[in-house]
């Protein structure tokens, strides 16, 4: 896999969540924080984001909002005054008024992710990814909203398939978005490098495979005291480095996610043997793979 689908499949615990809210006139709803990724989509109107200790953020019709880190935050009708908004708000456990007329319809949702192992590509998201709905920009994203809003909509055969799937392929389109447009971030830069980015592509398609510097710097075209610098520079550890760190976190999503013996395990991530990744699991994470596998399931 490329390194944006391993830095979300490495995370993503079940299904995501979703729920439609109809609000109309002076409402605010509060939204705990939570392990996992939170989203609101603006289907009709327009209402206010209030993220915990952050500044308001104003949504319109079609605009998408991703809080990455699971921030607490308040969602209100637009014309509240964010003060109030935040003294009076009802938990969303609690809301009652789903069936409100007219104002403001919104899908909120959470996915479920697993911070203990993230990829820094995660981790330097912001804590409130805000794409506003513009003309012509992120026509895939766009198209993902439609296609969301009409599955609600319809309630078509098959929708309980189609709508968890279209919800992990929102997940995808306001990551990428929020790539195409920032200015800052390590991990746009990298991925936007053509030797960085060959030689992350290589270990992410075969993590297993038997790669050296030299095999890597193949791949990316250039000499192995290129690769080593660049790829260094932009991601902050050399790539073996990279390549041993990815391995062990594979092997925990596995040890997580399956019941395959660590041996089968081993042979996946590009080990010899259980033994080796043993060793390797315990002196990256400090904690046995056995150990491991058993807290995840409790």
């Amino acid at each position: 896999m490329d390194v944006v689908s391993d830095a979300i499949s490495a995370v993503h615990l079940g299904r995501p969540s979703s729920q439609r809210v109809r609000a109309g006139g002076e409402w605010s709803v509060r939204i705990s924080p939570y392990d996992g990724a939170g989203f609101h989509v603006v289907l009709s109107g327009s209402c206010l984001l209030l993220p915990d200790g952050g500044e308001p953020v104003a949504l319109g019709v079609g605009d998408a909002v991703l809080l990455p880190h699971g921030a607490g935050h308040v969602i209100a009708g637009a014309g509240t005054e964010a003060g109030r908004a935040r003294e009076r708000a009802v938990p969303l456990e609690r809301w009652t008024g789903a069936e409100a007329s007219g104002g403001t319809e919104l899908l909120c949702g959470k996915y479920r992710l697993d911070c203990s192992r993230i990829h820094p590509l995660m981790t330097e998201l912001p804590e409130v990814v805000h794409l506003p709905n513009r003309v012509g920009a992120h026509p895939q994203l766009r198209a993902a909203i439609d296609l969301l809003a009409g599955e609600l909509d319809e309630r078509l055969p098959g929708s309980c398939v189609a709508l968890p799937s279209l919800l992990d392929l929102l997940l995808v389109y306001l990551i990428r978005a929020w790539m195409a447009e920032t200015t800052s971030g390590v991990w746009p830069a990298v991925l936007g490098d053509p030797v960085t980015s060959a030689a992350l592509r290589a270990m992410h398609s075969a993590p297993a495979a038997p790669w050296t510097y030299d095999r890597l710097a193949a791949e990316a075209g250039v000499s192995r005291p290129t690769l080593a610098r660049r790829f260094t520079s932009l991601v902050g550890r050399p790539p073996m480095a990279y390549l041993t760190w990815w391995r062990l976190i594979l092997a925990a999503s596995r040890l997580r996610d399956s019941s395959d013996t660590l041996a089968t395990i081993a042979a996946q991530v590009g080990y010899g043997s259980p033994y080796a990744l043993s060793h390797a699991f315990l002196k990256e994470f400090g904690v046995t793979p056995g150990r491991y596998r058993s807290a995840s399931k409790a």
